[in-house]
């Protein structure tokens, strides 16, 4: 059945309006599939378009598999708060009471970083590093065995910077508590109870028997499937979900609701539901973090949400408690992020009637332009910002390293302007980032210090 068939089955008119508006950014952007699902006041609808691969492409159903990057997170962080309920942790506690051998390049760090530094990605150290350290049990641990190299760029618990590391160890320190592989705990804990029967983290669980996508990117003009698609058993903590729209919605129904599951089985306070999302520290763009859940407030509502991205899968996971609604989208392309920001924008509009608000760009003299400009760098992620007929344009410098240090960097983005909406304040103008925001950080001397784009703290070097 074709994308316009699907289409034609599709009864509820808000729906229907959302699915049309994807589809056409789809063929736009030239992404081969997409999934989305929406749950709004008892009323679920879901459907799948285009394709799962350009090389072997079958039809994308609402039961097809994506990779959900980092939505992986907040499983991680929903365990943890099981945890802490059962009082076998503490979000305070530093984390060597559970990990007495934690090892950081900053030896008082690694003393005093508590597990609310890293649900909330206020460690401070580079936090991203990938790598595969094969399938067994210990994956997790080995891994965590090695980032003691990883230096620390701000003070602990100063800066929010998105730190994929902190999460695995986190999902080290429910390993240590539970006695269990993590996620033999996340099946027992978190998938199980909740009925999440199309939500895993082994390649072999999903290959075998069930319809999944590939990523792609673009070469030039080209869009190709990107390889390779498993992450390694060491990054389940940190982005190893891969599930459907369907049970993402399950999932953001437990988090709207009372804590129990289908059956009653009470799974989580109210209490500490409600934890989970509140505001903590001030994080990219209008957005502030909690425990693993990004807030952003619109109209007097808060909208709760996590993104995802892989080697060439792009997710996004947003609910809105007071409302009962709830959005899931999945890509298997690199430019997804437009389709994902673009299907919340059209979402809360369509079904809500809010409009989420995007910062206007001020115009800023060339001369106030010219401080800004140089080459801000993170070993995984660099930018060079250089000023070019009178605006700032970002050129990315792929580094490669993603899902093991040796993986080839895949092709730049094009160059995309930036503009302020504020002071020190950014928003990019051009796609594939069109519309994210970003920040200039000052020391105490008001110099340019750091540039936080894509969610990360980068050091300006020159």
């Amino acid at each position: 059945m074709g994308d316009k068939a699907a289409l034609s089955r599709i009864a509820d008119t808000n729906f229907k309006e959302l699915c049309e508006a994807l589809l056409g950014e789809m063929k736009r952007l030239k992404i081969p599939g997409i999934a989305v699902g929406v749950f709004h006041n008892g009323d679920e609808h879901t459907a799948g378009l285009g394709v799962t691969s350009v090389e072997n492409p079958l039809p994308v159903t609402p039961d097809t598999l994506f990779q959900t990057g980092s939505i992986s997170k907040t499983f991680t962080g929903t365990i943890l708060m099981r945890l802490v309920e059962a009082g076998q942790v503490e979000l305070d506690a530093p984390v060597r009471r559970y990990l007495p051998k934690l090892k950081l390049s900053d030896k008082d760090v690694a003393e005093r970083v508590t597990i609310l530094h890293l649900l909330t990605h206020t460690g401070g150290w580079i936090g991203d590093y990938f790598n595969d350290f094969g399938d067994g049990d210990n994956a997790l641990d080995k891994m965590v065995r090695d980032i003691d190299k990883l230096e620390q760029v701000t003070p602990l618990g100063e800066t929010w910077s998105y730190n994929n590391v902190g999460f695995n160890i986190a999902g080290r320190v429910i390993e240590v508590v539970t006695g269990k592989p993590f996620e033999t705990a996340v099946q027992e804990m978190l998938l199980d109870p909740l009925g999440m029967d199309m939500t895993f983290y082994f390649p072999d669980d999903v290959m075998i028997t069930h319809r999944f996508v590939v990523g792609h990117h673009k070469d030039g003009k080209k869009v190709k499937v990107s390889r390779p698609w498993a992450i390694g058993r060491a990054g389940a903590p940190v982005g190893g979900v891969i599930s459907t729209v369907v049970d993402l919605l399950t999932y953001a129904r437990f988090h709207m609701g009372d804590g129990k599951s289908a059956n009653g089985q009470k799974l989580l306070s109210v209490k500490n539901l409600r934890r989970m999302r509140k505001p903590l520290y001030p994080a990219s763009g209008f957005d502030k973090i909690g425990l693993t859940w990004f807030i952003q407030n619109e109209e007097g509502v808060n909208i709760v949400s996590h993104g995802g991205a892989t080697n060439g899968q792009i997710a996004g996971l947003y609910f809105i408690p007071e409302k009962q609604f709830a959005l899931a989208v999945l890509t298997n392309s690199e430019d997804g992020r437009a389709i994902t920001g673009g299907a919340l924008k059209q979402a809360l509009k369509v079904y809500l009637g809010i409009d989420l608000v995007i910062p206007k760009p001020i115009e800023t003299p060339k001369e106030e332009l010219v401080e800004f400009v140089g080459n801000y760098e993170l070993p995984l992620l660099a930018y060079e910002l250089k000023l070019e007929k009178g605006q700032l344009v970002v050129h990315e410098k792929p580094r490669g390293g993603f899902p093991t240090p040796d993986s080839p960097p895949l092709p730049p983005a094009p160059p995309m302007r930036i503009a302020f909406y504020d002071k020190d304040k950014t928003i990019v103008l051009d796609e594939p980032m069109k519309n994210a925001l970003g920040e200039f950080l000052r020391g105490p001397a008001g110099s340019l210090q750091y540039l936080r784009l894509a969610s990360r703290v980068l050091r300006k070097l020159d």
